[in-house]
C-alpha cells in the first residue's frame, strides 16, 4: 500500500499509548491497523521514547508500508516555543525533556506535536459532534479527573504564542479563598469542577466517598448530594460563562467522564446562560461522538 494515503496518530498518556494507521476520509477515517501498549512511566524517559517508536514501526510494518507515514503525536502538556521542551505533563519524567525532538531522531522522521486536549477538539470538530462548524470556532472542553481544553479555528488547532490555548481549567472561579490548586494558585475552575474535586466535596459534607455519578443520581433524596450538583451546576455556569463572553465560540464539545452527566445539557447550560454576558445563549453545547478513539484521530489530525 501506498505510505501517502495514511496518516499515524499516538495518543501517549500516563498509563497507555496508543497507535493508529488510518487513512483520513468522510465521514469518518478509516482504521487499518490500532494498538495500545501500557506506558510504564516508572521505566523512564527512554523507555517510554523506545517503546512510542516501536508501535509506530510494528503497526507500519504489519500494514505493509515500505515508509512511514506522517505521524502526529498529543499528550497531556505542551512544548515550550522557547525551549521546544516538554511542560506542564503528568507524565512527569517527560517534563522539561525534548520529546519530540528524540522521537523524531527514534524514527528518523517527521512528527507533529499536540496537546491531548487540542487533539480531542480537532477530531469531534472533524469527524465528531461538532462537524459542520469547519469555518467556525470550536471549544472541546474535557471534564474528567481534571479540566482542559483545546480550540479548533477553521479546522486547525490553536494554542497561541505560549502554548496555552484552552487550559481554562486553571483560570480562578474563587482567587480569593479558593481551593488550593496543585498548579500553585487556588480557586481554579479544576478545584471546582473536576470529578475528584466534587467527590472530595461530598466526602467533607457527608463523611462518606462515592463516585461522582452515584452522587447525581442520589441528589433528589440526599441533601449532601444535592448540595454538590448545586456545586457543580454553579462552577460549570460561571466557568463556561467565562470563556463564552470571551471568545464565544460556535459550539462547545463536551467530553471526559462528566460528559455523561444528562443535566449539563439543560441545567447547566442555562447555568452558563446566566452568566454569559448577554439577554440569550444561543451557542450549542453538545456531547463527544468519539469517546476514546478522539485521542488518536485528532493526533493523526495534526499530521496532515
Amino acid at each position: 500500500m501506498r505510505s501517502e494515503r495514511f496518516v499515524f496518530g499516538v495518543d501517549l498518556g500516563g498509563t497507555k499509548i496508543e497507535g493508529a494507521l488510518l487513512e483520513p476520509a468522510e465521514p469518518g477515517p478509516r482504521v487499518f491497523a490500532r494498538r495500545r501498549v501500557p506506558t510504564r512511566r516508572d521505566e523512564g524517559y527512554d523507555a517510554i521514547v523506545e517503546r512510542t517508536a516501536r508501535l509506530v514501526r510494528e503497526l507500519v510494518a504489519e500494514a505493509g508500508l515500505a515508509a512511514l507515514p506522517p505521524v502526529g503525536v498529543g499528550m497531556p502538556g505542551s512544548v515550550s516555543r522557547r525551549t521546544g521542551l516538554v511542560k506542564n505533563s503528568n507524565t512527569t519524567c517527560l517534563n522539561g525533556r525534548p520529546f519530540r525532538d528524540d522521537l523524531r531522531r527514534a524514527l528518523d522522521a517527521p512528527v507533529a506535536f499536540g496537546n491531548d486536549a487540542d487533539c480531542f477538539a480537532l477530531a469531534e470538530a472533524r469527524w465528531g459532534a461538532a462537524r459542520g462548524f469547519d469555518d467556525g470556532v470550536v471549544f472541546g472542553a474535557i471534564l474528567g479527573t481534571g479540566v482542559g481544553g483545546g480550540w479548533v479555528l477553521r479546522g486547525r488547532t490553536w494554542q497561541g504564542p505560549n502554548a496555552m490555548g484552552g487550559e481554562w481549567g486553571h483560570h480562578a472561579l474563587a482567587p480569593e479563598g479558593g481551593r488550593p490548586c496543585y498548579c500553585g494558585r487556588s480557586g481554579c475552575v479544576e478545584t471546582a469542577l473536576a470529578g475528584p474535586a466534587l467527590e472530595a466535596s461530598y466526602e467533607r459534607r457527608s463523611g462518606r466517598r462515592l463516585p461522582l455519578a452515584e452522587i447525581v443520581a442520589r441528589r433528589a433524596s440526599d441533601p449532601h448530594a444535592g448540595a454538590v450538583v448545586g456545586e457543580l451546576l454553579d462552577a460549570f455556569g460561571r466557568a463556561f460563562g467565562n470563556v463564552l463572553t470571551i471568545v464565544d465560540p460556535d459550539v462547545v464539545v463536551l467530553g471526559g467522564g462528566l460528559s455523561n452527566i444528562d443535566l449539563l445539557y439543560d441545567e447547566g447550560r442555562a447555568a452558563v446562560a446566566r452568566h454569559v454576558f448577554n439577554d440569550e445563549l444561543v451557542t450549542p453545547v453538545v456531547r463527544a461522538e468519539l469517546g476514546d478513539s478522539a485521542g488518536v484521530f485528532g493526533a493523526a489530525l495534526l499530521a496532515l
